[in-house]
């Protein structure tokens, strides 16, 4: 199958016949994505134009004669320019090129071409320049083309490699992909089935991994920092990223650029980058918009490594600022640079080694173990002062602002193997790579608990993905912060019940209501805990739960009725209030507060102080602290959340299982046969059934002791992908909005979560009287459903309505079935 393309004498693959399907679809934009490789370099892939036309015959020209043989599998003599040029023109569906760029050059190359006899086949060829052999551009570009070929209908890859092409050879065997490669000989041939396996996707993630914090160490670790456009005047944002970098404690070198300053905050300044006595690892941008490209250029052309651009004045102005953004991040990362921004408000990090305070924020935060990514410039202001009066302590802060580059999941791996990090907050306003984050969210959570507020309150895709990836969501910033407070410093409770200590009846009311709604119980105190605090308490407490220990209370009764429900083996976790007398001193409280939660470690304990000044100062005492809020509200509300959570981590973590009973290929024959649009009803019965569900019309409908009709739909989001919604129809649905939704592809845990978390969940499992119905069967369909739209991404609108829900051990059927194909032709389909 192998064509040599850089031979004189190589006839272009556009000159092979193709199969049926437009000549020249839309170049599809959605293949270009930033990249890094093992080293930690940043590119940018893409596929080719035919403007890259003489970018091509200067890459060729750069290529060794030993790269040219790999390349052509012999001795090669050199193409003439025309036919170089010729490679550039591709129809991305039978023939794809995608190109990765270092600066404005190619480094690395990979092409595919259909094979027209069998068109789910497609010969593959890399190319990757000589000085970038040795940094893993061809696995970078295996997992892009393999991922834009499966979503062209290509399911095998073939490649014929020369028996001493190491380095390939390494490439294709350490994918993780299933390959088979021929008997040894001086060509070896390979078939890579691009299908993810679980194995391709662990080594992916883990080469991501790495790449993704050697990339991002000049931005949070640099040994020294430039910041562009300082300024002489204090109270300027130029000038005061100078003052916190001195100020901070940083230990490297600090370079203000300024061409017409001697010295700014007591640092030598220097008229441009190009003056400065060392490459800088960071810089510091903060000129105007329009000064910008340039500035980034020159740090480019000097070196840098990362760029955080503080300017205003892209995205937030309209499409041509937008516009003007992602094309910075595209040469930022064709530079091999990490860009932050831009209208950010900067970068920290509080670790002894790094101390670097890279911000104009006039409030720094105190070192501790929470870091926090925020989308908003001006937010991150207010979110360091609000921390520090919290006396909340950070490990790291990232103001991203616009994201155009450096992105919440790759900060979120940064802080994954930070061991100064515990609790990681992030403010969301859009994803990036939604799949990306729910991956890497969903590896961190069960160690590291992930706080996150999202302002699309009523978006169901984002609720769900959160809920599938672990994610902690809150509905604001305050609620945001007051559970920080809790898991940075006391432990998840092992259960959701609470015993809550007061000496005022008015707010423990208040407070047990407040559990109530948060998910949490306050159950009666055992018999031996009750036999203990009687002798000990006043006489008029009540030692139930809430234990009333009445105003007399003293710090002593505090003492010893926490310490008395702490080791109530049916008490999880204790929120203490108190209401300061004229007659008691709240230091002494505190401080008997701090003594039970000592001897208990593992059940965290709350308080809220009600009036009560400078009340969080008197509860720290070295490493222990206890969380202390203005309003049990919120200390219920936050112990909701993290029970919730504690529930999520100790659930046995879910598998995307390999289902019987699939026949991909009759599935896929099927789909190539229609047209765009409306699937014929027949051909989608029979699609469904090459994923074992059977369509069978004219089923009746329940009886009256059955459960209602359930229903099951999948919609493309933009966004997010495919997303499945299951509901039961009628009022269920459509007055009480009692719909479930998850974001493919779903794990058996998600499906099981997914079926019993509505409200009328109790109509299916027995609950609400009656046999109930066959779950198992039901989570099945939910997942052969979520297999059939990730094997086949044309699937665009899915619905099964009416689905009969039978009573256990009798399955479920689909009375009918409504299919609707995306073109996927026009774009060239999602990577």
């Amino acid at each position: 199958m192998t064509t040599p393309p850089y031979s004189s004498d190589s006839p272009h693959p556009s000159d092979s016949p193709r199969p049926s399907g437009p000549a020249h679809p839309s170049y599809p934009e959605d293949l270009e994505r930033p990249g890094l490789v093992r080293t930690g370099r940043s590119t940018f892939v893409r596929p080719i134009r035919p403007q890259d036309a003489d970018r091509l015959v200067a890459f060729v020209g750069t290529l060794s004669r030993a790269t040219l043989a790999y390349r052509s599998l012999g001795p090669v003599v050199r193409a003439r320019d025309d036919v170089i040029r010729r490679g550039a023109h591709v129809d991305y569906l039978n023939e794809l090129a995608l190109v990765a760029l270092a600066g404005d050059e190619i480094a690395g190359l990979v092409r595919y071409v259909r094979d027209p006899e069998e068109p789910e086949h497609a010969e593959v060829t890399f190319t990757i320049r000589d000085d970038h052999q040795s940094e893993g551009f061809g696995r970078l570009l295996l997992e892009h083309i393999a991922a834009a070929a499966r979503a062209r209908g290509i399911r095998v890859l073939e490649a014929d490699v020369l028996a001493d092409n190491a380095r390939m050879i390494n490439v294709f065997l350490g994918s993780g992909y299933r390959t088979e490669a021929g008997p040894p000989g001086q060509i070896i041939h390979f078939e890579i089935a691009v299908d993810p396996q679980a194995q391709a996707v662990a080594r992916a993630e883990r080469r991501e991994q790495t790449a993704v914090r050697r990339s991002l160490r000049p931005l949070l670790e640099p040994r020294s920092v430039a910041v562009i456009g300082a300024n002489r005047a204090p109270l300027t944002i130029g000038h005061e990223i100078v003052a916190n970098l001195l100020r901070g404690g940083f230990a490297g070198s600090v370079f203000p650029v300024n061409p017409r300053a001697e010295q700014i905050a007591g640092a030598r300044a220097y008229a441009s980058v190009r003056d400065l006595p060392e490459p800088p690892d960071l810089a510091l941008v903060a000129v105007r918009a329009e000064a910008v490209p340039a500035v980034v250029r020159e740090c480019a052309e000097a070196g840098v490594k990362a760029v955080v651009v503080v300017s205003t004045g892209f995205g937030e102005t309209g499409v041509e600022g937008r516009a003007g953004e992602l094309e910075l991040a595209r040469f930022a990362r064709a530079s091999g640079m990490r860009l932050v921004g831009p209208n950010c408000m900067g970068v920290v990090n509080t670790t002894p080694g790094a101390r670097l305070a890279a911000t104009f924020s006039p409030a720094l935060p105190t070192p501790g173990r929470v870091a926090m990514s925020s989308q908003s410039g001006p937010l991150g202001l207010a979110v360091l002062d609000y921390a520090r009066r919290l006396r909340l302590g950070f490990s790291g802060f990232v103001s991203v602002g616009h994201a155009v580059d450096v992105s919440t999941d790759e900060l979120l791996q940064w802080w994954e193997e930070d061991p100064g990090t515990s609790v990681i907050l992030l403010h969301v306003e859009t994803f990036g790579d939604p799949r990306r984050f729910a991956r890497v969210a969903r590896r961190i959570a069960p160690r590291k608990p992930i706080v996150a507020v999202h302002p699309g309150h009523a978006d169901s895709a984002v609720s769900s993905l959160f809920a599938q990836s672990g994610v902690i969501r809150t509905r604001s910033l305050q609620e945001l912060f007051d559970v920080a407070l809790l898991l940075a410093h006391q432990p998840p409770p092992p259960g959701n019940r609470v015993a809550v200590i007061t000496n005022a009846g008015g707010p423990a009311a208040l407070t047990v209501g407040a559990c109530a709604a948060s998910g949490l119980c306050v159950p009666a105190l055992g018999d031996r805990t009750r036999q203990t605090l009687r002798p000990v308490l006043a006489p008029h407490a009540d030692v139930s739960n809430p234990i009333d220990l009445t105003p007399t209370a003293t710090a002593a009764h505090y003492r010893q009725a926490l310490e008395a429900a702490l080791a109530d083996d049916g008490i999880d976790a204790a929120v203490v209030l108190f209401m300061p007398p004229l007659a008691d001193k709240p230091d002494e409280v505190a401080s008997a507060i701090l003594d039970a939660a000592a001897a208990r470690p593992d059940k965290p304990v709350l308080a809220s102080f009600l009036g009560g000044a400078g009340v969080a100062d008197l509860l720290h005492r070295g490493d222990l602290v206890v969380p202390t809020y203005t309003f049990p509200e919120a200390a219920a509300t936050s112990l909701g959340h993290a029970a919730a959570y504690q529930t999520w981590r100790s659930t046995p973590a879910g598998v995307v299982p390999d289902l019987a009973e699939i026949d991909t290929a009759r599935a896929r024959s099927l789909i190539t046969s229609c047209a765009p649009g409306p699937v014929p009803a027949a051909v989608a019965a029979d699609l469904l059934a090459s994923y074992g569900i059977a369509v069978r019309g004219g089923v009746p409908g329940p009886g009256s002791e059955a459960a209602p009709d359930a229903f099951l739909t999948v919609r493309a989001d933009p966004v997010f992908g495919p997303v499945v919604a299951f509901g039961l129809t009628g009022d269920y649905a459509d007055l009480m909005a009692d719909v479930a939704h998850r974001v493919t592809p779903l794990s058996d845990r998600d499906a099981r979560e997914m079926v019993r978390s509505l409200r009328a969940a109790p109509l299916l499992d027995g609950r609400a009287g009656g046999p109930g119905v066959d779950l198992a069967a039901l989570e099945e369909t939910v997942l052969r459903i979520s297999a059939m739209v990730e094997d086949h991404p044309e699937i665009e609108a899915l619905e099964l309505r009416p689905v009969r829900l039978l009573p256990p051990g009798d399955g479920v059927v689909v009375a009918q079935a409504t299919i609707r194909l995306a073109d996927s032709t026009a774009a060239g389909g999602s990577s």
